[in-house]
């Protein structure tokens, strides 16, 4: 029986390519986003190419929706086996209106959806994962949230403040997820997919290295425990990154 797979925001970037490699390598996959078409037409999308794909629609800060999420996978596929918490947003990209520091609207918005919203999705779909052989959560962060990595960058580089410190608030969470499941089977990752060709910003499609695919590489590997890293562990494509 293929392994299930959920991977939210994956309706397009690195969730899309992320679902599309677990896919071709047999998983079955859940693809999702806030817009229930959108996740219905990645889901046909990656069925042209041979995988076993179902899209739902999740909005990853509704508690209601993560949980008919979570209902929908049992009643279909009885287990989790991966759960890749890919949804982010940085949401000071598009702030309504000029801050000294970080508009709180887009402060709200970025920790709403990088941070609780995966709080939300892992409290609803934990017992799933517990139900298979080998669950794994893949926490998709970013090297700029790495407080070493911060302190030693140079004023002048980019200063993104609430992304930052919700994707350094997503690391603590892979701690202590990896400490409280530590009786069980199940693995937990923080994954830096590395400056990727995607939407995500206004600067990721012109000054990017990395393909989306590319990009996708290090989150499937951990994804498929294909990496030489203990669970509570925060890599990336060259290996572990500082905290």
């Amino acid at each position: 029986m293929a392994e299930v797979a959920v991977v939210t925001g994956s309706t397009r970037g690195i969730g899309f390519e992320t679902a599309l490699a677990l896919g071709l390598s047999g998983y079955t996959v859940v693809v999702t986003g806030r817009s229930e078409q959108a996740a219905v037409a990645a889901a046909r999308l990656l069925g042209e190419r041979g995988v076993d794909a179902h899209g739902h629609r999740l909005d990853v800060v509704s508690i209601e929706s993560v949980q008919r999420l979570a209902d929908v996978i049992a009643r279909d596929h009885g287990r989790l086996d991966v759960l890749v918490n890919n949804a982010g947003v940085a949401a000071e990209w598009d702030a309504p209106g000029p801050s000294r520091y970080a508009h709180p609207e887009s402060v709200r918005r970025t920790l709403e959806t990088n941070v609780i919203g995966v709080f939300h999705t892992v409290e609803a779909l934990l017992p799933l994962l517990r139900r298979s052989d080998s669950g794994r959560i893949v926490n998709v962060s970013s090297f700029m949230g790495s407080l070493t990595l911060q302190s030693r960058a140079d004023p002048a580089d980019m200063v993104v403040p609430a992304y930052q410190a919700s994707k350094a608030a997503l690391n603590s969470l892979t701690i202590t997820l990896s400490k409280v499941l530590a009786d069980t089977s199940i693995k937990v990752f923080s994954v830096d997919p590395g400056f990727a060709q995607t939407d995500f910003s206004p600067i990721n499609r012109a000054q990017a290295p990395l393909t989306a695919a590319q990009g996708a590489e290090p989150v499937v590997e951990a994804a498929m425990l294909k990496i030489d890293a203990a669970s509570g562990s925060f890599i990336g494509r060259d290996g572990v990154v500082p905290w």
